[in-house]
This record gives structure tokens, C-alpha cells and sequence, in this order.
């Protein structure tokens, strides 16, 4: 791009002996002194303006003299305008997902992305465009057609993480492969690139720092730098342009996409209930009490009170997307104080194993459908965050709590009690047994104790010590825990009452089975991935 003509600097004018007195009390040496004094300070700053302009113009007058003259393709580079809403072009932007060999081979694109990585060196540039997750290497040669020197040396001087419109004509690498980018059977030739938002020069941190293998890290001679979760976390809006950052959020998206497919099929309405609640909904002290215009309130630890009436009102089958809230102070990766919830309740006729029935379609729908859909972006978190390809069976296992408590007992662990919680390392030696005996990282663990599960869980009638409730598990992870309902209001009182509820605070939800209520059970998940 050409330079523009040296400006012609004037000196300013010096202020008037009046102007100057009257603007401030007269200095030592009087009026006169003083406004002798101001116009040659503004005499001199004039004549160093003028001495840099100069030197800018002989600069430019040197740069343009072994171009040969002005830059004859300086159109085909530069900042774009400010995008503002002014007009639509009609142009047509291509994904750099979408560049593979051989069928996209001498097609001419449009692409918008990010200036990931850029070096540039004498006539020649080489640019890595990155778009979400995928990335594509650009090269600028100077030909006199469409790439100028002017051009490599604006391009070799873009800011990483800068947006930029590149167009060119897709072609297979003279190297045979670009292994540094994820389309590495094609390459673009540029013949055009417009900036149209430049980063500053000094990012946070590098994007290929935070984006590193975690094995990267084990390695005794490691000297890359690793990204701390604090730095992550205040610069949020960068760490997630990290390709698996962008793959986890689909896979989050995938999961809540296969969740509505698998229970729709299966004859459910999905349900949106109030997040502002008057009492707790899970017993227990984890609960964020709020004023609610004078009167006492908490956000919601589940939906699972409006679910339930909502079975109750003759929708039968309901499921809900949504946030969950839970005042749990405590620093493990299972807690959390706000997360998105995966509910669903459901009536059932003779048995609650019928809800495991439909829990075991949903999560085979799901494993498939994320292996056989989305398996580019599982492939691009297993490259940063290696893992094993998850196990699971058809149909999926069933285990009986007490069955669980033996494998634990017979493999010599301590401190396992048959009527208590399993503790957080008894559930990953579990998984581990299960995995060794029955080769399956996803299991479903039944028949909990009474005294670990909330109050509206029915007890087992056949031994009161149990419940008809369930966890579900990956890997030695509880990610479901549900149950049956407890149905009949005289006993859910009861049980309220037992569990220290102030049964006051939920007399609605007890009222709402006095009308006939239908036997039903469900469970809950969730996660967060900011």
C-alpha cells in the first residue's frame, strides 16, 4: 500500500502577551516575559514536527522508490471499514472446515477467521487462518497480479488473534501436507485480505500455550509455559477460542441436542419451572436464601418438586434443560454452585426399573449419537485432554447397592458402610471392579439406602434400610442419582417430618398428590463447562 504525501506542518501562532496574561496570574518577569517565553516553546515543539515529518516523508519517498512508485495492488489489501449495518454485498463466506481435497481443489473462497499465526520473510508470507476449530495455512508470493511486497509486508505485520477476510483459490501443498493445520491437504493462495478488526499487539497469553496437551507438561525436560486457571479464567473470552474449548461446548451442545432427541422419541414434554422458589426442594442446608420483596426465598436445587407435579397433572412424561442452583461450599470438581440441570420425571405403572428402562435408551442414544456425529470434536478434546473411548453395554448394566458394598468388601476396602453413602474413592475403586469384572465404564448402581436419599424417595418394601433409587455412573462417576416418588401424601408428610423439613414451606407440593396421584419417578444431571 502506498504511503500518503508528507504533510505540510506549520508552526502554530503563539498566544497574544493578553491572551496569555489573562489566562493566568503574571509569572515573575511580568506579561511580557512570560508570553516571550511560551511562543518560543511552541516555536521549538513546531520546528520538532516539522523535523519528524520530514524524516517520515523521506521514509515513505525511500519505500515507494524500490517499489518502483506507488502500490499498483494496494486495493487488495488493507483495513476494511467499520462494519455498521450500511449494505449487503451479496458475498458468499466459506468454512475453513469445509476446505478438503480433492473436490474443493482450484475453487476460489471467501473466508472470515482469525489471524492465528503469521511469518513473513522477504517476497513470501505464510498465514494461519483459524476458525472455530479448524485452521488452514494462506500463502502470499509476490507475483505482481495479485501479492505486492506491500502486501507481504502488511501481512507479516498482523496482530495474532486479528479478524480478517482472506479470499484465494484453494490448492493441494507443494509439500504434500501442512501438518501444522487441521486441513493438510489443501493450502490457499491469496489474492486478496481485508483486516476487519485488529487485536492488540500483547495478547494475555498464547492461544497455542493454552491449547498444549496436557501429557505436554509431564515431560521432565518441559519448558512450555502453562496457562493457570486464574489467567483462564480472567481472560475467558480468549482461553475458549481454544480448539477444545470450541469442541467441548458443541459436545455440551450435542448432549442437550441427543437428551430432547432420545426423550421426545420416547413420548416426553419438555417442562420450564420457576427458578424462584419458596423453600428448599433437596433438604438440607445447600440452598441460596434471597428477599423476595419482604417474604423469604431461595433459588431453585432442582426442579424436581414442579416436575413431579407436573406428572401429576397429567402430563405423565416430562423433561427440562435448565439452571440449577446449590450453596455447596466446597472446592471438589463435583460441586457446584450453579450448573445446567438434565431432568426428567415420569409415571410409571408397576415399577420404577421401567424409568431405567427409558434411561437406558436415552444414554445409548446419546453414547451413539456422539460417536457416530460428533466424532471430529471428540477427536479434537482426546488431543488435548487425552482419554480411553468409553465402554458401555446392551443393555446397560444393573448392580444392586448391597452387591456393590460385597465387590468392595471381598477386594479388602475399609471403612465401607452397607447402610451409608459411598464416599467419593469408594465409587472410583467400584468403577474400577465393575470395568475389570463386567468390562464397562457405564453402569447403573440400584437399591440405595433409605437414610443417604431425600424424603420423597419411596422406600424398598421389602427391607425399609433401602430405597427404590438409583445412581448412574461413568468411570467410577456418579453423574445421575433418581429414584421413585414417594406418591401417597400421608407418608411424604411423614417422611418430610423425619428428614427436618419445616412442612409448611411445602404443603403446595404435598397438596398435589391428595387429588389421585400416579405411581412415577425420574432423576437429575448436570454440568458446567465455563
Amino acid at each position: 500500500m502506498s504511503e500518503p504525501a508528507p504533510a505540510q506542518v506549520e508552526a502554530p501562532v503563539p498566544q497574544d502577551s493578553a491572551t496569555s496574561v489573562a489566562a493566568e496570574p503574571a509569572a515573575e518577569g511580568g506579561a511580557e516575559g512570560q508570553s516571550k517565553k511560551g511562543a518560543k516553546k511552541a516555536a521549538k515543539e513546531a520546528e520538532k514536527a516539522a523535523l519528524k515529518a520530514k524524516k517520515a516523508a523521506e521514509v515513505a519517498a525511500r519505500e515507494l522508490a524500490q517499489q518502483g512508485g506507488p502500490d499498483h495492488l494496494a486495493h487488495k489489501y488493507g483495513d476494511a471499514p467499520l462494519i455498521q449495518s450500511q449494505a449487503r454485498s451479496g458475498k458468499v463466506w466459506t468454512h475453513v472446515k469445509k476446505l478438503d481435497a480433492p473436490s474443493s481443489q482450484y475453487q476460489t473462497v471467501l473466508l472470515r477467521g482469525r489471524v492465528h499465526n503469521v511469518r513473513g520473510k522477504g517476497k513470501s508470507a505464510f498465514l494461519v487462518l483459524r476458525q472455530q476449530t479448524a485452521t488452514v495455512q494462506v500463502t502470499f508470493f509476490v507475483d505482481d497480479v495479485n501479492v505486492s511486497k506491500g502486501m507481504v509486508k502488511w501481512v507479516s505485520n498482523l496482530t495474532k488473534e486479528s479478524v480478517v477476510d482472506i479470499q484465494g483459490v484453494i490448492m493441494a501443498p507443494e509439500s504434500g501436507k501442512v501438518e501444522s493445520c487441521t486441513q493438510q491437504d489443501v493450502e490457499l493462495v491469496a489474492q486478496s485480505i481485508y483486516c476487519v478488526s485488529r487485536s492488540v499487539p500483547r495478547l494475555p497469553f498464547e492461544i497455542d500455550d493454552a491449547s498444549r496437551p496436557e501429557t505436554d507438561f509431564d515431560k521432565e525436560d518441559c519448558t512450555y509455559v502453562r496457562v493457570g486457571q486464574d489467567t483462564r479464567l480472567n481472560h475467558r473470552v480468549i482461553d475458549l477460542r481454544t480448539p477444545a474449548n470450541q469442541a467441548i461446548f458443541r459436545v455440551q451442545s450435542a448432549v442437550c441436542e441427543l437428551f430432547r432427541d432420545a426423550l421426545r422419541a420416547q413420548d416426553f414434554i419438555e417442562i420450564h419451572t420457576p427458578k424462584l422458589i419458596g423453600g428448599a426442594s433437596e433438604g438440607g442446608a445447600s440452598v441460596f436464601k434471597l428477599d423476595y420483596m419482604g417474604q423469604s426465598a431461595c433459588l431453585a436445587q432442582s426442579p424436581q418438586l414442579y416436575k413431579q407435579m407436573a406428572v401429576e397433572s397429567d402430563l405423565e412424561r416430562v423433561f427440562e434443560i435448565g439452571p440449577v442452583f446449590r450453596a455447596e461450599n466446597s472446592n471438589t470438581h463435583r460441586h457446584l454452585c450453579e450448573f445446567t440441570g438434565l431432568d426428567m420425571e415420569m409415571a410409571i405403572k408397576e415399577h420404577y426399573f421401567e424409568v431405567l428402562d427409558v434411561l437406558d435408551n436415552l444414554f445409548l442414544h446419546m453414547f451413539d449419537g456422539l460417536n457416530e456425529r460428533f466424532a471430529h470434536e471428540l477427536k479434537v478434546v482426546s488431543q488435548q485432554f487425552p482419554y480411553e473411548p468409553l465402554k458401555y453395554l446392551r443393555p446397560s448394566l444393573r448392580l444392586e447397592f448391597p452387591e456393590g458394598i460385597r465387590m468392595l468388601q471381598e477386594h479388602g476396602v475399609e471403612g465401607v458402610d452397607p447402610l451409608g453413602d459411598l464416599s467419593t474413592e469408594h465409587e472410583r475403586i467400584l468403577g474400577a471392579l465393575v470395568k475389570e469384572k463386567y468390562d464397562t465404564d457405564f453402569y447403573m448402581l440400584t437399591k440405595y439406602p433409605a437414610a443417604v436419599r431425600p424424603f420423597y424417595t419411596m422406600p424398598d418394601p421389602a427391607d425399609a434400610d433401602y430405597s427404590n433409587s438409583y445412581d448412574i455412573f461413568i468411570r467410577g462417576e456418579e453423574i445421575i442419582s433418581g429414584a421413585q416418588r414417594i406418591h401417597d401424601p400421608t407418608l411424604l408428610r411423614t417422611r418430610a417430618e423425619e428428614c427436618g423439613i419445616e412442612v409448611d414451606t411445602i404443603q403446595s407440593y404435598i397438596d398435589a398428590f391428595k387429588y389421585g396421584a400416579l405411581p412415577h419417578g425420574g432423576c437429575g444431571s448436570g454440568w458446567n463447562a465455563w
